[in-house]
Order: C-alpha cells, then structure tokens, then sequence
C-alpha cells in the first residue's frame, strides 16, 4: 500500500508539469513507463506460468497487486489528442482510432482492471490459479493491443 501512495503522489505532483510539455512528449513518455509496469509485472507471472521460473507465492502476490495498482490509475492525462503514432512518428505506437473511438477504450480499460482484479485474487494461491488467471490477463491487454496498438 505505501508503494501505490508513493507512485499516486509522485503522479499527482507530477501533473501541474503537463502544459509545460505541450507537445505531448511527456504524456507518451509516461504511458509507455506504464506499460513497462504492466510487462514487467506480467514478465514475473508469466515466467511462473510458463514453468520459467520457481512459483513463489509472495512475489506472485506482489505481481499482481502491482499490476492491479497501475491499471486502475487514471491514465486520462496520458491520452491528450495528437499524441498518436500518426502525428507523433517515432514516438508512439498508439494508433489514431485510440481517440476516435474513445468510449469504446474505457471497455478494455475495465476489462484490464477486471482481469488484474480476478488475478490479484488468486496469485499468491496456487500455481494453478495463476494459471488460470493469465489467460484472461492475456487476452485483455491483446485485445487493447490488436485496436490500439501500431504493429512494430
């Protein structure tokens, strides 16, 4: 808990900042630190799942909860219009129907949340609930990915 209250304020003291960085640049930066947050944190249950590494119930636990606190931040600053591959080249990969179909991105959104929730559940139980879990995880962040995300 006293690490999400550390990232909220570090967040929160960051944000008067934005207008300074009109161009978007600093929006960009912090979506992508986000989804660094995401992958190394699937990279950990991942690597569990797939028999990569030893199941540890604590660092599964820690994992999820972690996963669950960053996708359940509000990520809206993140998002400004014109900050899509298309206008921004080189700097994004986010593609320009994030913006123009926009209430339909807050449904991967709670699907995320949703699935990190049913994760951070079951995590720290067994390896077969971690398991189980991944796939749903999985198939959230590919879903957002396959709309939203330019391919490399």
């Amino acid at each position: 808990m006293q690490r999400l209250t550390i990232l909220i304020t570090a967040l929160t003291l960051s944000l008067p900042m934005m207008p300074a960085f009109a161009d978007g640049t600093a929006a960009i930066k912090a979506r992508q630190g986000m989804m660094q947050l995401y992958a190394f944190n699937l990279g950990i249950l991942g690597n569990m799942a797939k028999g990569a590494t030893e199941y540890d119930a604590k660092a599964a636990s820690i994992a999820a909860a972690n996963l669950l606190a960053s996708a359940s931040l509000d990520q809206s600053a993140m998002w400004p219009a014109g900050t899509d591959t298309f206008e921004m080249e080189g700097k994004t990969g986010a593609k320009p129907e994030m913006w123009s179909t926009y209430p339909a991105v807050l449904d991967n959104v709670n699907q995320l949340v949703a699935a990190a929730t049913a994760m951070n559940a079951v995590a720290g139980t067994d390896l077969a609930s971690l398991k189980g879990a991944m796939g749903t995880v999985g198939g959230s962040c590919g879903a957002c990915h396959k709309l939203y995300r330019q391919k490399d």
